[in-house]
């Protein structure tokens, strides 16, 4: 072990099974400790301990991209990546997507357990009364040119509701706490149909109390001169299960940001809106307009094995495969292909990038290339094709992915408060810039 290295020796596994400690040696100055492991981890400050001198900062860890750093505790959802498993407080995703609707799984996430009969009965009530939207955001949304894009709309109006609802700054308060949850989860598809209302030069529509989640968002999204909207239940269905499907997905991009603004005790409308904002960007919330994008670019089936020749060349990327977390088959990816034939059947719509998408994945799974590489389709992959389907335009792709996070944004928001390790994010960096320059002698560097 060379002078500035730091050597970990793990000690040999106890009689029953667990092994709580490791071993690490400072090349630097041949210092030996053992550091606790507690769930496989141990605790980044234990480092700060080896120092080369008592002036010395001590180590830290440097993890760009966090790709191997825990941030929190949480007992929301469950990834096993390497056996497909997602499951939400316990419950696996197929469970959940079969038997529950939306609003029963955003109550699990938020309280820790499914609610019986009347807590349920109760829940949907206080979301379908919280549905309407102040008058004013209304004109805020009018304000926006004509071309806004909707998720940028949706962005701003979510952080305007916390000057509706300026209490919700008091997040001691457990009522102002429950109250911003529900209202966040019932206005957001109204926010949502608003901006895509806009973005179409449409009139916009009110809630439909009598509806239920998803179909009151298909009612606001679609409704034109007749009296009452009613969707196609299979479509609802489809919709519902695409919004489970999407509640919650562990510390990804987006909930990571939701915690980290969130720790800075601001009221839950800016902590969302985070969310929002972190879900705008293509590497996060636009991965399933890229598999419609390359769909279109491949045009034909008979053009899918040169395709995946220039992917293997890396001349194309294969889109709606693979995942950071997901070393296997996503699950969800297997849900929502069930759906899409139905919907396709219900709204008669031949899509073309269907037949095609059903084949690129065939040719790919039959490919020891992409196997080997653990290159499986992910919930991206059909979820396009779905929203193609129901007529929802592609700028309005990741606003639909926003509507349904928000109540996993809302369990981790409330968890972290609840959390008493939880302090304001402040990561550390290693500085590479200059030190200790002067000033006049930089002037005169440039000729001043």
């Amino acid at each position: 072990m060379s002078d500035d290295q730091v050597q970990v020796v793990e000690p040999p596994v106890s009689e029953n099974g667990d092994s709580n400690a490791v071993t690490v040696t400072d090349g630097r100055t041949g210092k030996s400790e053992q550091l606790a492991v507690t769930d496989g981890t141990v605790r980044a400050s234990e480092l700060r301990q080896f120092k080369t001198d008592p002036e010395d900062f001590g180590l830290m860890t440097y993890d760009p991209a966090y790709t191997n750093t825990a941030s929190c505790r949480s007992a929301i959802t469950f990834i096993d990546g390497d056996k497909g498993i997602l499951q939400h407080r316990g419950y696996p995703i197929e469970q959940l997507c079969e038997h529950a609707s939306y609003l029963e799984v955003a109550y699990l996430l938020i309280h820790g357990d499914l609610p019986n009969e009347k807590q349920l009965e109760n829940w949907r009530y206080e979301i379908t009364m919280h549905t309407f939207v102040h008058e004013n955001l209304k004109v805020f949304v009018q304000g926006f040119r004509y071309d806004a894009h909707p998720m940028g709309m949706l962005l701003a109006t979510v952080g305007a509701l916390s000057t509706f609802y300026p209490d919700a700054k008091n997040i001691g308060d457990p009522e102002e706490r429950r109250m911003a949850g529900i209202r966040m989860i019932a206005k957001m598809p109204t926010l949502a149909g608003f901006a895509y209302r806009h973005s179409q030069g449409m009139p916009y529509v009110y809630p439909d109390n009598d509806l239920d989640y998803a179909g009151n968002f298909l009612q606001m999204m679609f409704k034109m001169t007749e009296l009452k909207y009613e969707p196609d239940p299979r479509l609802a269905k489809a919709l519902d299960t695409l919004f489970i499907l999407h509640a919650d997905h562990e510390q990804n991009c987006s909930t990571a940001a939701v915690r980290a603004v969130g720790s800075s005790q601001v009221d839950p409308y800016s902590a969302v809106a985070a969310g929002v904002a972190a879900l705008y960007g293509p590497l996060h919330g636009g991965a399933n307009e890229a598999v419609l994008r390359m769909l279109a670019r491949i045009k034909s089936v008979e053009n899918i094995p040169d395709f995946l020749s220039s992917v293997k060349a890396g001349n194309e990327r294969l889109m709606g495969f693979g995942h950071r977390v997901y070393k296997n088959f996503d699950p969800r990816a297997q849900i929502i292909k069930k759906h899409v034939g139905e919907v396709l059947e219900v709204t008669g719509t031949d899509n073309p990038l269907l037949e095609i998408a059903v084949e690129l994945e065939k040719q790919a799974l039959d490919d020891e290339y992409f196997t080997s590489r653990k290159l499986y389709p992910n919930v991206d992959f059909y979820s396009g094709l779905i929203y193609e389907a129901l007529q929802i335009p592609r700028s309005m792709f990741t606003v639909m992915f926003a509507i349904p996070r928000t109540s996993g944004w809302i369990a981790q928001w409330l968890e972290m408060l609840d959390d008493p390790e939880t302090k304001i994010a402040r990561p550390r960096q290693i500085y590479t810039g200059h030190r200790d320059r002067d000033f006049l002698e930089g002037r005169k560097a440039v000729g001043r």
